[in-house]
C-alpha cells in the first residue's frame, strides 16, 4: 500500500474515533500556550495546567511575565521540573515577544526559532493550533505511532516531520498529530499497546 494511501485511510479512521483532536495544555492567550509548550518538556500536560494557573493569576500581562522576579517565577514552576532553565526561558521569550514581535506570538517557523526555548515541536504547535498553518509536532506519541503504524522509520524527529510532511495532506495535518496523542495515550501505549481494541489494527504496520 502506498503510504499516502496508507496515511488517508488511517486518518479516517481516527477521525471517526477522535473527531475533535484538541491540544491538552490550557490557554487563553496565544503566548501562554507557548509558555505552556515550553513548562510541558519532560513533563506531563496535567501538570502543567495545573501550574499556569497560578503563574498567569500572579502575572496576568506579557509585560509582567518578561520583568518577573526570577526566583519567583522559578518557585511558580518547579512542580515542572528544570525550573531554573524553563523561568530563565519564558522571562526570555517574553522580552522578545515584546520587543521583536509586537507582543505577538510569530507566524513562520524561521522567527519561532528565534524565541528562547523553542524548538521546532514547539514552533510547529505554534504554527498549527495558534496560527492554523500546516504543522506537524512531532513528540513522543508521534515518534512512537508513526514507527508502528509503518509511515517512517527512524527514530530522528526532524527526519520523521520530513518525511510526514510529504505524506499528509497540509490541512490535516496539525490535527493528525493531536490525534496521536490521543490515540497514544489510550490505545497505542508505550509499553502495552491495546492492538485488538485499535481502530487502525487492520492496517498497521504490525501488532507490538
Amino acid at each position: 500500500m502506498l503510504l499516502k494511501t496508507k496515511v488517508l485511510e488511517i486518518i479516517t479512521l481516527l477521525e471517526e474515533v477522535y473527531p475533535e483532536p484538541l491540544c491538552a495544555l490550557v490557554y487563553k492567550k496565544d503566548y501562554e500556550l507557548l509558555f505552556a509548550a515550553r513548562l510541558a518538556a519532560q513533563c506531563t500536560d496535567a501538570r502543567v495546567n495545573t501550574v499556569t494557573p497560578v503563574l498567569y493569576k500572579k502575572y496576568p500581562t506579557l509585560q509582567e511575565i518578561a520583568g518577573a522576579d526570577i526566583k519567583e517565577l522559578e518557585d511558580i514552576v518547579h512542580p515542572c521540573g528544570f525550573y531554573r532553565v524553563k523561568a530563565r526561558d519564558i522571562i526570555a521569550a517574553a522580552a522578545m515577544l515584546i520587543k521583536d514581535y509586537d507582543s505577538k506570538v510569530p507566524d513562520t517557523m524561521e522567527k519561532l526559532l528565534r524565541v528562547p526555548g523553542v524548538g521546532r515541536k514547539t514552533a510547529n504547535l505554534m504554527l498549527g493550533d495558534i496560527h492554523n498553518k500546516p504543522a506537524v509536532v512531532v513528540d513522543t506519541h508521534c515518534i512512537r505511532l508513526s514507527n508502528r503504524m509503518g509511515l517512517v522509520n527512524t527514530k530522528n524527529p526532524e527526519k520523521i516531520e520530513t518525511q510526514l510532511r510529504k505524506i499528509l495532506p497540509p490541512e490535516k495535518s496539525s490535527d493528525f498529530c493531536h490525534r496521536l496523542v490521543l490515540h497514544g495515550r489510550e490505545i497505542c501505549k508505550a509499553r502495552r499497546p491495546l492492538c485488538e481494541s485499535c481502530c487502525i489494527k487492520s492496517i498497521c504496520k504490525k501488532l507490538v
